[in-house]
């Protein structure tokens, strides 16, 4: 039966944009449709839970062994017999998330796992920017982040080119795309003058968001986000990290809430291709661990492929009826960004009391933020006040990848050294090093290749951070959304009531802020 659940995207802004449920019937009838959904990261648990709660029987089938996707976490013993949960880095929960929060309310209603973080700093050499105290509405965020940043300096600002500033006053999706997708974000920035160190520190920190160099990152992406995160949105560049490690605060209450709704919930299971059969499909499936493991079919009215670029372009291959040759060779095109480095060290001393929960970093060779888990994890917090030690975690992205690993894993831990002296003469208790090559490219003109959540079958959906939304979102939120909307999708297709979605505004604030970007 149907779940009731109030749809509030709880933030402070007020000109957030509500996208109504399509009509339909309140619940399938029983034995409602049967629904795979491939992929057990955000995307394919946002599906999964939106199918499951309108009576849609689902399978969720995950080749990992933990749900979360690159949000996901799995059990470790140190080398002190510690038990600890390792990750693939710290995430930002945004206030902007709307439609990822929508889906964790489902079973945590007060967000209580959700905890804030006081300030999102930057450093750039002694030069730090904060967005603390920086207004949270547009445009007085703009004239407060300027005002109180050391890395704005009138003579850097008089040196802008403001007719290219401007365009970022009116940021709409598609039409982002089309200005600015035939770019890069590096090429950009070059176009606006912006000053050095505000380029390195605040836009470069931004693009490499994404896991890529901003000369291969699209001009359209970080413009995008510049919108979501500032410009565009009153909720500001703070947001809030979960209480306990991903698993516990966040995927296992929502597996199980699933399981509740009679959802099928496999990990460790491999989709080998997806077969059209009549009005449905038939899905190939093997267990992930075992190479010689046999291949199973079975039949399902609809598919949610929600797999990173890899994984879709390795099942579209292996599917030569799916849609059409055009499709399957747009899916061929898409890429990974460069490689990526998580590297958390439990030390046997603390960093200093002052140093903040998160810190993002420019200037410090691989090293691209830094975060002290005791300072909010609940987890680490125990390790650190048993041992006396501390939990600090490093994030490198975009890494080049003729780079020699062991070199890069030397340097990380150098360069901590220089940003939190005091970690210099630290013992390592442990460390763990995460390599990862699965987060999806924005190229420089890449956005016409990039699968939408239709395709040209009604009940064959995709969803995912590199899926084309018409939505103002990113990152985590672009998963949630096409989540939701692969899912409203094939609710439609049956005549089901779908789910109700919010964005930030889906153009500049203000009649005034759109005159001024039409001047661009």
């Amino acid at each position: 039966m149907t779940r009731p659940y109030r749809s509030a995207h709880h933030g402070r802004d007020r000109r957030a944009v509500l996208w109504p449920a399509t009509d339909g019937i309140a619940c399938a009838p029983s034995p409602g449709p049967r629904v795979a959904v491939v992929g057990g990261g955000i995307a394919g648990l946002t599906a999964a839970t939106a199918l499951a709660e309108r009576g849609v029987r689902v399978d969720l089938l995950e080749q990992g062994s933990a749900l979360g996707g690159r949000v996901s976490g799995w059990s470790t013993t140190l080398a002190d017999g510690s038990a600890a949960t390792m990750s693939r880095g710290f995430h930002a929960f945004f206030r902007q998330y709307y439609n990822l929060r929508q889906l964790l309310r489902r079973t945590d209603p007060t967000s209580s796992m959700l905890r804030p973080l006081a300030d999102y700093p930057l450093q750039r050499g002694k030069a730090r920017d904060s967005f603390r105290h920086v207004p949270r509405t547009p445009p007085w965020s703009v004239m407060g982040f300027v005002a109180l940043s050391p890395s704005f300096t009138w003579s850097g600002l008089a040196g802008m080119n403001p007719r290219q500033a401007l365009t970022l006053l009116d940021v709409r999706v598609p039409d982002v795309y089309e200005r600015l997708d035939h770019i890069s974000a590096a090429e950009y920035l070059d176009r606006v003058r912006f000053p050095e160190d505000a380029r390195h520190l605040a836009f470069e920190v931004f693009s490499r968001s994404f896991f890529a160099d901003p000369h291969q990152l699209s001009a359209a992406e970080l413009v995008l986000m510049f919108h979501v995160y500032f410009l565009g949105s009153s909720e500001g560049l703070l947001f809030d990290v979960p209480r306990e490690p991903y698993p516990q605060a966040l995927w296992d209450p929502l597996a199980a809430y699933l399981s509740k709704l009679g959802t099928t919930v496999e990990t460790g299971t491999r989709v080998v291709a997806v077969r059209p059969d009549g009005n449905g499909f038939r899905v190939t499936r093997t267990c992930a661990d075992s190479p010689a493991a046999p291949l199973r079919e079975e039949p399902y009215d609809g598919v949610v492929l929600a797999l990173d670029s890899r994984g879709l372009r390795s099942v579209v291959a292996a599917s030569p009826d799916l849609v059409d040759a055009d499709w399957r060779a747009r899916v061929d095109k898409l890429r990974q960004a460069p490689p990526f480095l998580v590297s958390r060290y439990w030390l046997d001393r603390p960093v200093r009391a002052d140093r903040p929960g998160f810190l993002g970093t420019s200037g410090y060779g691989p090293v691209d933020n830094i975060s002290v888990l005791d300072r909010w994890e609940g987890e680490a917090a125990r390790w650190a006040a048993v041992t006396g030690g501390s939990v600090v975690e490093l994030h490198a992205y975009a890494v080049d990848p003729t780079a020699e690993r062991g070199a890069v894993e030397a340097a990380m831990l150098r360069e901590l050294a220089r940003v939190y002296p005091e970690s210099a003469d630290a013992r390592v208790v442990d460390v763990r090093h995460e390599w990862r090559d699965d987060c999806p490219l924005f190229p420089i003109g890449g956005y016409a290749d990039r699968p939408s959540v239709r395709t040209g079958h009604p009940r064959l959906v995709v969803a995912g951070d590199m899926v084309r939304s018409m939505l103002p979102v990113a990152l985590m939120e672009r998963a949630a959304t096409t989540g939701f909307e692969a899912a409203n999708a094939l609710l439609k297709s049956w005549g089901i009531l779908g789910h109700p979605l919010w964005s930030v505004p889906i153009q500049g604030r203000s009649a005034g802020m759109r005159a001024l970007a039409r001047l661009s």
